[in-house]
């Protein structure tokens, strides 16, 4: 089995910083791609940023303030958030496209989601 564990999660004011981790566990043969999705209330889901081995992608609405980067050694992915506004409040949820094994098709895995409040 692959769980992620997401942390960093928590409140902080407009124009604040916060950075979030996710880290991979479990038997796998390879991670494809790691990134995040966020949900707030009343709104669709929304792919923030997504880092693969030749590339990284990034919501229009998080360019330039957001920056994803990722530790294969530690199967690790951190998104860094600045210049928060109160539109980025949402559940951040961690998610990594893995192959098990060398036989298998690459599954998506997700995290439990971690809370992300900006607010005065």
């Amino acid at each position: 089995q692959v769980q992620l564990v997401e942390s960093g999660g928590g409140l902080v004011q407009p124009g604040g910083s916060l950075r979030l981790s996710c880290a991979a566990s479990g038997s796998f043969f390879s991670i494809t791609a790691m990134g995040w999705y966020r949900q707030a209330p009343g709104k669709e889901r929304e792919l923030v940023a997504t880092v693969s081995s030749d590339s990284t992608k990034y919501a229009d609405a998080v360019k330039g303030r957001f920056t994803i980067s990722r530790d294969n050694a530690k199967n690790t992915v951190h998104l860094q958030m600045n210049s928060l506004k109160p539109d980025d409040t949402a559940v951040y949820v961690c998610y990594a496209l893995v192959r098990r094994t060398v036989l298998v098709p690459i599954g998506a895995y997700w995290g439990q989601g971690t809370q992300v409040t900006v607010s005065a």
